[in-house]
């Protein structure tokens, strides 16, 4: 039995190292691409650099536009993750410690917004957008993107916050605590690795959301790194310079890698308690 379960242990090992390389491997060979010369890349895609073309970097920055989407990218993610986080955090407290008519009823309409497809949005939402003049705005794209409440994370808080003592908040109360004083004294720092998670996830889904910035915006200078990337893919239709769009790849994966090393114990934390607890 011992030499059973060692066996599936070397066997699950092999599959979990293969399975990281296949996430680590493109992103170095991404990178070691961003340093070659373009006859270099045609000529083997995998051979190393003879010479290191910091330069190319440089390019994509200025020429093909990376460090001004990158700006508007910080600008975009940056607001929408701050009020995006507060509503959450609001409507989770609300929806799963406070007791008023029609809590239940929301829950429902909330959960049957699962089963309807997000792209039906799409046309309301543009016409709204118009009437209100927020189109090719990084401001209304913020308005958009925080007001719009995502099912998921109100689930993901909600039932972090849930699993909380509501003796805590009685024993608030009886010191004559506020209702905004118990929320933001009592929950909100209990559910620090709650609120991490949902922030890490929601900034995921800004940093690489296409569709929307696509959409709304028309005026280039104010493209965010994903549609960035996607104009500039476009333009190596004519020019072919792969090795700076490598480079620009390589700068926009920087904040999201820089984001997961920060807060990688917390997102583990609080995605696995709130799993259990919820």
């Amino acid at each position: 039995m011992k030499e059973k379960r060692t066996l599936m242990d070397i066997v699950w090992r092999v599959v979990l190292y293969a399975w990281s390389l296949t996430i680590i491997f493109p992103l170095i060979w991404v990178i070691y691409e961003s340093l070659k010369s373009n006859p270099e890349f045609f000529k083997d895609i995998w051979a190393l650099p003879s010479e290191l073309r910091w330069q190319n970097y440089s390019k994509a920055w200025n020429q093909y536009g990376f460090g001004q989407s990158l700006l508007n990218t910080l600008y975009y993610v940056g607001g929408s993750l701050v009020l995006g986080i507060f509503f959450t955090t609001i409507n989770a407290y609300a929806l799963t410690r406070m007791q008023f008519k029609g809590r239940k009823l929301i829950w429902g309409l909330i959960m049957l917004s699962l089963f309807l497809p997000g792209i039906n949005a799409l046309v309301p939402q543009y016409v709204i957008m118009r009437e209100l003049s927020l189109t090719n705005s990084l401001t209304g794209l913020i308005l958009l993107s925080s007001l719009g409440e995502s099912v998921f994370y109100l689930m993901l808080l909600g039932g972090f916050m849930s699993s909380l003592p509501m003796e805590l908040e009685e024993s608030a109360t009886m010191d004559g605590a506020t209702l905004f004083q118990k929320f933001w004294r009592v929950i909100v720092p209990l559910s620090t690795p709650g609120i991490v998670t949902v922030g890490v996830f929601k900034f995921l889904g800004f940093y690489n959301n296409f569709l929307a910035p696509f959409i709304y915006l028309s005026d280039p200078k104010k493209y965010p790194i994903a549609v960035q990337m996607y104009s500039a893919n476009k333009q190596m239709e004519f020019t072919a310079d792969w090795v700076t769009l490598f480079a620009g790849v390589t700068i926009a994966m920087v904040p999201s890698i820089i984001i997961y090393i920060l807060f990688q114990k917390l997102l583990m934390e609080g995605a696995t308690m709130g799993a259990v607890k919820g």
